[in-house]
């Protein structure tokens, strides 16, 4: 059996699969071709039903559940973990940003990012929203062609590095409100294939994340390869951040967590009423 994946090239997805595409562990027969791509683009390909097997931003995956269904295993959920909302100006409160949000521009990554979703529930006034590619959004914060920037993965550590200042973190929103942990991106597999199958799929992704974790430099040479950061500490900053227990499985607060994000937007009438089951 074949069947394609995709994952992003940031270092919390390439930790997780390498094992699994590179078969250091046994794949019991089935085959991966492997699709590289930025989280949006991955979400996009989803809204087309083009995959069989992907990384899906939970707020995009709430308009792919007519086709898919999410995987207990390789999700990204935690304490702490969420995108950030920066500025070039350090006097840039959470405060000015509600007082003057209709006439603040913001860059995103993506418009069907979690990111994206959070950041309309804490500043549900903040509409003028341009996209640029994740790795972009800090220099053109830097440069003042945006007012703000929202940013996700290893940018959350390299952003201060280029003088940039952090408003507020949309994690910690989410966590007061809610006191569970963010759920950011998951691996959901295509409902066209057999349930067996993607149970099986599930549990070897987890046998491959369990591989890395008793093994972390393992998949180095992979992860530089395709990383935007080069720097080992910063990969492995953003591998312990991203990659946790809730990657290995969702468990009942990480299931929680999704189920809630899903109510949420639709009480709000900004996702599709779907009523396929979440979960494989």
């Amino acid at each position: 059996m074949k069947f394609t994946l995709g994952f992003s090239p940031c270092p919390n997805d390439t930790f997780i699969f390498d094992a699994l595409v590179h078969k250091k562990i046994d794949t019991e027969g089935i085959d991966f071709e492997v699709i590289y791509e930025d989280v949006e683009t991955l979400n996009l390909m989803a809204f087309n039903n083009e995959l069989d097997i992907t990384k899906l931003s939970f707020h995009a995956f709430a308009f792919a559940l007519k086709n898919y269904g999410l995987l207990d295993a390789g999700s990204a959920l935690g304490h702490g973990v969420g995108p950030l909302l920066i500025s070039r100006e350090s006097a840039i409160s959470e405060e000015y940003v509600k007082e003057h949000s209709q006439q603040l521009k913001v860059a995103i990554p993506g418009v069907y990012t979690t990111a994206n979703f959070l950041m309309s529930l804490a500043f549900p006034s903040l509409q003028q929203k341009e996209l640029y590619l994740f790795s972009e959004i800090e220099d053109a914060v830097s440069r003042s062609e945006i007012d703000l920037g929202l940013i996700i993965h290893e940018s959350r550590f390299t952003y201060q590095q280029k003088g940039l200042h952090k408003i507020t973190d949309l994690g910690n929103y989410w966590e007061k409100e809610t006191g569970l942990p963010i759920p950011l991106g998951g691996i959901v597999g295509n409902r066209r294939i057999p349930k067996k199958e993607l149970q099986t799929i599930s549990r070897l992704i987890r046998k491959s994340i369990e591989f890395a974790f008793d093994d972390p430099q393992s998949g180095l040479g992979f992860i530089k390869s395709l990383s935007q950061e080069m720097e080992e500490d910063v990969i492995f900053k953003h591998i312990n951040l991203y990659v946790n227990n809730y990657s290995l499985s969702l468990g009942q607060s990480g299931r929680d967590a999704v189920t809630i994000l899903f109510d949420k937007a639709r009480s709000l009438n900004v996702v599709p009423s779907y009523q396929e089951d979440i979960f494989i």
